[in-house]
């Protein structure tokens, strides 16, 4: 407690006490982040209003070595948020102040801790729209969105979160401010480091203000529902959709562990027989959103193993449908008293092979695990539901995940699609890139932060 004490008085003299604290129920309230099983206390937690009350935080930390961990609304699922070496939680959500919406040049200048929803919402007021949807929109911030570069269920038609950050503000990790990029959508004036910062997870600089893309708000939008025998089914649709020249806002898988789940939870008439569901949709102006919806749900019914398709015949329908999606970690997490949630690529064509492997997998080692995620891309949510009192169940369960990440990299895919390395999966990382390219990230990181203070114990450690 003495060297909290002697941080938190350190910090109180640089920023004062309403941005400081070091009590129990602070430090606890932040000793973890969205994933399960990781937790460990921040000696003092920060709560800046400023870009240069973060510089003063961050100039503190590099002089004395102190661990700094940039944090958002801890939505993280990779334990990215966690300060696992103890030192300041740096927590941005004050900082949430959405500074332009400049509908001449779509785009919008916003402060860390604006919410996804909250950027949305005032975009959608000037008939815009922010594309990146991750699951947790409703909650995550922006500044943590660009440190892992999230995903979301439109990733496919839209792109990432990588695909709408035009310019940055950020504090590397000597205490110093830089600007990279800016307003301009081509800029190759020097290395890019917008790209680089994104998704670095806060292990080369905090970022304090982003300058985002923004696209004219679709006049409408369809959805439907296919159910199939198995995932193959399933899998041969959404090859057959996007060889047709379809490139839809959304296609989204459920295997069936998920769609009894979800039935049970939410009570939406699913088929629970089904070895597979694929949620699509599109949106646009209104007669091309009819017509490409109609023509996914001929292309779905051309597949033999196809059992049922379903149009929303108007919102609340379609709603009822997203909900199918967007229910399937609440209702999975009801099988167990621990919920794992992780998330690999692999090339769609072995979506099927990887989604059955899984299947396979959990199996062996007596696991409940159900697979979802964004059949477009190739994206999958193997989530595991065990019991956490059960240590024989939760060794298990990592091992699963083990071979599920080897199984990923040896279908040609990858450990994170979205969610981030993080601590979770750093393990898994040199298996993924390799120690050369391990020994690049580790030099790119001590060009940004000399003194090893930001985020340690992740990327480029």
């Amino acid at each position: 407690m003495t060297q909290t004490r002697s941080a938190a008085d350190d910090l109180v003299r640089l920023l004062g006490p309403d941005r400081v604290f070091h009590d129990e129920a602070t430090r606890e309230a932040y000793a973890r982040d969205a994933t399960p099983l990781f937790h460990r206390r921040p000696d003092v937690v920060v709560t800046p209003a400023s870009t240069a009350e973060v510089a003063e935080v961050v100039r503190y930390a590099a002089e004395t070595g102190t661990p700094i961990v940039p944090r958002g609304a801890g939505s993280s699922l990779c334990a990215g948020a966690v300060a696992l070496a103890g030192g300041i939680s740096l927590v941005l959500t004050k900082m949430d102040a959405i500074l332009e919406v400049s509908r001449p040049e779509l785009l919008a200048v916003v402060q860390p801790g604006v919410t996804t929803i909250a950027l949305d919402e005032a975009a959608g007021a000037q008939g815009l729209m922010f594309a990146p949807d991750p699951g947790s929109r409703t909650v995550s911030t922006i500044g943590g969105n660009i440190a892992t570069c999230a995903g979301g269920l439109r990733g496919l038609k839209y792109g990432v979160t990588r695909n709408y950050v035009l310019g940055l503000e950020a504090v590397l990790g000597t205490g110093e401010v830089i600007r990279t990029g800016g307003r301009l959508v081509k800029d190759v004036a020097g290395y890019d480091l917008t790209r680089l910062f994104t998704g670095s997870e806060g292990t080369l600089a905090v970022i304090t203000e982003a300058t985002v893309g923004l696209l004219p708000r679709p006049a409408a939008a369809g959805y439907g529902l296919a159910y199939f025998g198995d995932l193959a089914g399933a899998s041969t649709a959404v090859d057959a959709i996007v060889g047709a020249g379809i490139l839809p806002a959304t296609l989204e898988f459920l295997d069936n562990t998920c769609i009894r789940a979800v039935e049970d939870f939410a009570v939406l008439g699913l088929d629970v027989t089904a070895g597979a569901l694929l949620l699509f949709g599109d949106d646009g102006d209104p007669a091309t959103v009819e017509r490409t919806v109609a023509r996914m749900a001929e292309v779905c019914s051309s597949v033999p193993s196809c059992r049922e398709v379903t149009l929303a015949a108007d919102v609340a329908a379609a709603d009822a449908l997203l909900a199918a999606r967007r229910c399937s970690l609440p209702a999975l997490a009801r099988l167990g008293t621990l919920t794992l949630l992780e998330d690999v690529s692999v090339p769609r064509p072995r979506m099927p092979e990887a989604v059955a492997r899984i299947a396979d997998i959990a199996a062996r080692y007596g696991i409940t695990m159900g697979t979802f995620g964004h059949a477009g891309d190739g994206n999958l949510h193997p989530t595991a539901v065990v019991d956490a009192d059960d240590p024989a169940a939760v060794e298990a369960a990592h091992s699963a995940f083990a071979e599920v990440f080897r199984l990923a990299i040896d279908l040609g895919g990858t450990i994170s699609g979205e969610h981030g390395i993080g601590a979770a999966k750093l393990p898994y990382l040199g298996a993924r890139l390799g120690e050369t390219h391990l020994g690049v990230l580790r030099r790119v990181k001590a060009a940004f932060d000399p003194a090893g203070i930001l985020n340690p114990g992740k990327l480029g450690s």
